[in-house]
Parts: structure tokens; sequence; C-alpha cells
């Protein structure tokens, strides 16, 4: 029988983690992966990671991938894909389908990454064509360059609907509202900010009543739910839309170590039914350890630090490393992974209210019913300021562990200070420089420079740009304002696409300066006379 130090059961962010910390230490590891490709969700996100440089922040899921890969075979770890694991059985023997031939092998340690999948909502005409998950429609786009749909109803408005819905727009799609029971948003607000600028409405305690078509989507009606999450008669609402993309939430792909005898539990806050393991992974049964989404969902910042935790683990409990150095490794690591587990979306805070921020500052109550900050509740935040010149206006309303801004500022302009989950703050007397590194590095895309009186009548705003065709000098269109409503002409006064800002274009635009702090997303005109240009 085939045998290994440790096997790695998927190939995702944590798996790979977790095979590289081992094979490090010299264990022999295979990690097995049902795909055609290894990486797992990273290569569908394009999108740039929140935390710090050590979580690899401002850096977009797909380079992460291609970074690990590459640390992975440097380290000598052996990737089987299109490698169904089926069984996990007394011993630590797994069963693996390796194309039309189905393999036995045992190892000394296991690792059970296999992430989490997709929840559905079940409602009238579900099963249609044109019903797709959050997921699959990452997959279409990021993967292999094909639009979900054209016209798209999002449902669910966590992190994942919010990212989806924003790539949905950069496809070139049309996003005609963004749908969830609960009453607030349940992602980061800067997710949902950027979504509602682009001019998506949010429906929040909506549901969907139905889904229209004969054989495919052609429509779909929603309805506002009561306290009951019953649907109020007379709410309903109809979109023309040929696609419903569905993001409610994830469950633990917990199957094999149920199978393999682990000590299982349902808790709600990790996401469903998942092992009972300790801080390292180890479960109930000795040798099998879980790291990921199967122990409980979160980010992939955390899924990859939780994965170098049990790769170290696992290399002690081998004999391939002494207690000292494992514990120094851990305690490393486990102080990283801490640093993502604060703020208003630690675990510890899922299914509270928290009603300010840890400066006192009220937390916007229009951003969570809404989508976007209301403009009399700018002021009451460190990062929102009135200066003379250009200036960075910081509207990053949540402690979320993040800190990229103040990094990127080479002028000190931006301070978060020690505690990563701090609200940026705009240093008093500080000079910006107008370079942008801030505005481009911001993975919530909340920072925009504004010069709220260039002497003329117009005020500048350089705003964060990720779609295509990109504006050119002189292109007159309308400023949008946070709602995503035209507020008034603007034309394109500068455009930058340099290699430091990866792929976020930045965009100013001149607007009349009574609009400077209201201005906050540049759209196009069609033709010289949809849009007169601002004088």
């Amino acid at each position: 029988m085939e045998r290994h130090d440790l096997i790695v059961v998927g190939a995702g962010p944590s798996g790979l983690s977790a095979a590289i910390e081992a094979a490090k230490r010299g264990l022999d590891v295979v990690v097995f992966d049902e795909n055609a490709r290894p990486g797992g969700q990273l290569f569908k996100q394009i999108h740039k990671f929140f935390g710090s440089k050590e979580h690899r922040a401002k850096v977009r899921g797909f380079r992460i991938g291609d970074e690990l890969l590459a640390e992975a075979d440097a380290a000598g770890v052996n990737v089987v894909l299109d490698a169904t694991v089926i069984g996990l059985y007394e011993g630590r023997e797994v069963v693996v389908r390796v194309g039309d031939v189905v393999r036995h092998v045992k190892g000394d340690a296991v690792l059970v990454a296999t992430g989490a999948a997709e929840n559905t909502l079940n409602f009238p005409g579900w099963t249609l064509p044109g019903v797709i998950g959050a997921g699959a429609a990452q997959t279409m786009m990021n993967l292999h360059g094909v639009k979900p749909g054209d016209h798209v109803l999002m449902v669910g408005s966590g992190n994942v609907g919010l990212v989806v819905s924003f790539q949905l727009l950069q496809a070139g799609c049309d996003v005609v509202a963004l749908v969830d029971a609960a009453p607030r948003v349940g992602g980061y607000g800067v997710h949902a900010a950027k979504v509602a600028r682009c001019g998506v409405p949010f429906y929040l305690s909506h549901t969907v009543v139905a889904a229209e078509g004969d054989d495919r989507v052609t429509g779909v009606t929603i309805g506002e739910v009561d306290a009951d999450w019953k649907v109020v008669p007379g709410t309903e609402k109809y979109f023309d839309v040929d696609t419903i993309c569905v993001a409610v939430g994830l469950s633990p792909m917990s199957q094999l170590l149920s199978m393999s005898g682990c000590d299982m539990v349902d808790d709600p806050k990790r996401g469903g039914y998942v092992p009972v393991c300790d801080e390292k992974g180890a479960t109930s049964v000795p040798g099998v350890y879980v790291s990921g989404d199967v122990a409980g969902i979160e980010e992939a910042s955390s899924a990859m630090i939780e994965g170098r935790i049990s790769g170290v683990a696992i290399a002690e409990y081998l004999g391939y490393t002494d207690a000292a150095d494992a514990g120094e490794s851990e305690d490393k690591l486990e102080a990283s992974l801490d640093t993502l587990r604060q703020g208003m979306f630690a675990p510890k805070n899922r299914g509270k209210t928290i009603e300010t921020t840890e400066e006192g500052c009220p937390v916007s109550q229009h951003l969570l019913c809404h989508g976007y900050l209301d403009d009399d509740e700018l002021d009451r935040y460190p990062g929102v300021t009135h200066m003379v010149g250009v200036h960075p206006v910081i509207e990053c309303t949540q402690n979320i562990p993040c800190n990229p801004c103040q990094d990127a500022c080479k002028k000190g302009c931006i301070s978060i200070g020690e505690h990563i989950t701090s609200l940026p703050i705009v240093v008093e007397d500080s000079h910006c420089i107008d370079c942008g590194m801030c505005v481009a590095s911001c993975p919530g895309q909340s920072i925009f420079l504004v010069n709220e009186d260039c002497g003329d009548g117009t005020a500048t705003v350089t705003l964060p740009y990720e779609f295509y065709p990109l504006p050119q000098v002189g292109d007159c269109g309308c400023a949008l304002s946070r709602s995503g409503e035209p507020v008034c002409d603007a034309q394109v006064a500068r455009v930058r696409s340099v290699k430091a800002f990866d792929k976020t274009a930045l965009v100013t635009m001149s607007v009349p300066k009574e609009f400077a702090m209201a201005a906050r997303m540049f759209k196009p005109a069609k033709d010289a006379e949809e849009v007169a240009c601002h004088e």
C-alpha cells in the first residue's frame, strides 16, 4: 500500500499552506484535490486582500495562489489533481480515485482541508437554468472569461455577495439589485459602498418570491419580509433578469471527518456541522487534523494561517521538529491569526449588533440599511478631513483588520497605529503629494484624494477605477453619489495606471466645487449629448 508521512485532502489556501510548512520540515507530503487546478478559491478571487503585509494585504487572490503554488513546488510538495478522495477510514487510510483508478493510501497523519460548499435557497423556480451560486459566477467570470448573464439579481449581502456583485459589474453585467432577508448588510461596509456607488440598489428585509420563466430565468419577483420572515402582501417587486445569483452562506464540507469517526458538533458560529478540534487543528482521532473552512467558516487569509499552524503541529506530532521550534513558530502564527480575528467582524461578534466603533464613533445605520454612507454622517469619522489642496478622504468607517493605506503613504499622511482594526486617520499638518498609492492600495476602495477648491469654481476627486475601457483625459460624463445617483456633470482631468497600482486605475474628475464631498464615481457619457460637460 502506498504510504506518506502526511496526506492533505484539498489543495486550497489552507491545505497548501499546511503542506508547505510540513514539507519544509522534512515530511513526505502528498496533496489530493478533485479539481484540475490547485489553489482552491484563490484563483477566482481577483479582489485585493485585507489585513497587513504579513497577511498579503493589497495582493489579489489569484496572485496569492501563484505564490503558494511556487512555494509548495519549492518545498517538494506532491500535488495530485483530478483526485477525488472518497473515503477516510481507520488507521488514516485514504481511498482516492485518480482518473479511473482507485488507490488506497495510508498516512502517518492526515489533514482534511476540504473547505466549504455554497448554501442554496429554495423558492419557486429555483431549479431553472439561470439560478446559480456566487461561486459558480466567479468560476465563469474569473477562470473562463464567460459572463454569467446580462441582467443579474444578487441574493445575499455578506462579503461573498458583495464582492461577486462588484465582479459582475466589472464583467459588464447589469446588477439590477442586491437582496437580503436580513435587515442589515452582512459584509464589510466598504464592499457594500463600492457596489452602491455603481448604482446598485439594496433591498434589505426582502427575499425572492419566485423566479419567472419556462425553460430559463426571464424575471424575478421579490417581496419584503416581516419579523417572522414571511413575505408582506403587496410589497412584491418584479425585475427583468436572466440570472439570479445566490450567495447565502457556506457550509463546511465535513463528510470525510464524520466518516472517519471524529467527534462532531453542530456549531452555527462556525458555519454548521464541524469537527471538534483544538487550536492546532487536531481532532479527536489521533493523527487526523483539520484546517480552513471545514473547521469553521472564515476568510481565506485566516485559512492560510490555520493551515500553517496545523502543518507545524503535524511536524511536531510525527517527530520532525521539537516542541521548542514548533512552539515558537505556532506562537508567531497564532499572533498573526489573532489580528485577523479582531474588530467588528471577529468570530466572537457574530450575531451581535455593534453600535459604536472602537473609537466611540456611532456606526452608520444608513450604511448598514442602504449600503452607503449618508452625507450627514461623514464628518464623524477620523479619516474624513477638510484641508487646503489635495488631501486624502478615507471613508473607512468600520473596525476591519486592514492597514495597507498606512504602509502605502511614504509621507506619513495616514495612520492606523499599532492596532490593525483602528479606523485610519489623516495626520494633522501632513503634506499629501498626490501620489495616489493609498487609493490604489486600499482593498476596500474607500480612499479618495480630494482638492475641494481648485480656485476656479471646481474641485477634483481622484477615485479608484477597475472597469474597462478606462476613461480618457477630457472625457465627459456625470459624477455619481455614494448611492449611485447622478449629482453633477464631470470631466476626466487625469488617468493614472502604473504597475505599482496593480490594475487599479486612478481617475481624477473635475466637478463643481460644491460637489467635492459628494461625487464618488465617474460614469462616462454614451455620447456627447447625453451629459453636458462642466465648463
